[in-house]
């Protein structure tokens, strides 16, 4: 099955770039390309896009924002050339960052990085057995080569460590090689929240919280910049 991909770029000359970069390899294909972030959302609706290519200045809306607004966002290479947003990019867990002008050397790093979380994602967590707010709601994490069954009301937090996530309970700490994001799909959304890109907390386990940190039992945990208006509206906190 051929990955599918969408170019969003406001520059018809970067478009072609990313064409041409692309069609070079036999599993991708691009569903649609768009010059801004709104004929974005549109394709998003009508094709299953699996990978992304994003510039960040664009009229109407920045790609970073609009990332932002995505629930459920695919998999997305940032494509600018611009250095500085790099920080937010990674904080909302991109593939990878890549500069203008980009050569098709420098495309293949990142496609090879987009296989490789692609994999490890698909090996390490298996999805949510039961209803989210069920007492017997589980998932299957890999740790080494043990699977281990996970009740979802025993998390407490989720902390990203690179390449991989440490899952602290109530028992215990399990380590598995997956991407924050995936992890963030894979848990409720009802009782789940991502507050850094580094950490997703239980909403049912927070003690307590101010503008800045989130308590969660034995822990402070920060609140990235990326996600403070998100968080705090979700704690319905004026």
């Amino acid at each position: 099955m051929k990955t599918k991909c969408l170019v969003i770029d406001d520059e018809p000359l970067a478009r072609d770039l990313m064409r041409s970069h692309i069609e070079k390899l036999e599993n991708f294909e691009i569903v649609a390309e768009c010059g801004d972030a709104m004929k974005a959302l549109q394709e998003l609706r009508n094709y299953k896009v699996d990978l992304m290519f994003m510039d960040i200045q664009m009229p109407q809306i920045t790609g970073i924002e609009f990332l932002k607004t995505l629930k459920h966002p695919p998999k997305v290479i940032i494509t600018t050339a611009y250095r500085e947003y790099a920080l937010d990019g990674f904080e909302l867990d991109v593939v990878d960052y890549l500069l203008k002008p980009i050569t098709f050397e420098r495309f293949l790093k990142s496609i090879n990085k987009y296989y490789q979380i692609s994999q490890d994602e698909i090996k390490n967590i298996i999805p949510v057995a039961s209803a989210a707010k069920s007492k017997t709601a589980f998932i299957y994490v890999k740790e080494n080569k043990k699977v281990i069954k996970l009740h979802l009301n025993e998390i407490l937090y989720v902390e990203g460590l690179s390449e991989y996530v440490k899952i602290h309970t109530t028992k215990k700490r399990i380590v598995t090689k997956t991407s924050m994001t995936n992890m963030q799909n894979k848990l409720p959304e009802t009782g789940f929240m991502r507050i850094h890109k580094s950490f997703i907390v239980s909403m049912d386990r927070i003690e307590a919280f101010t503008a800045h940190s989130i308590e969660v039992p034995g822990k402070e945990l920060p609140i990235g910049r990326s996600y403070k208006s998100s968080v705090l509206k979700a704690l319905k906190y004026n």
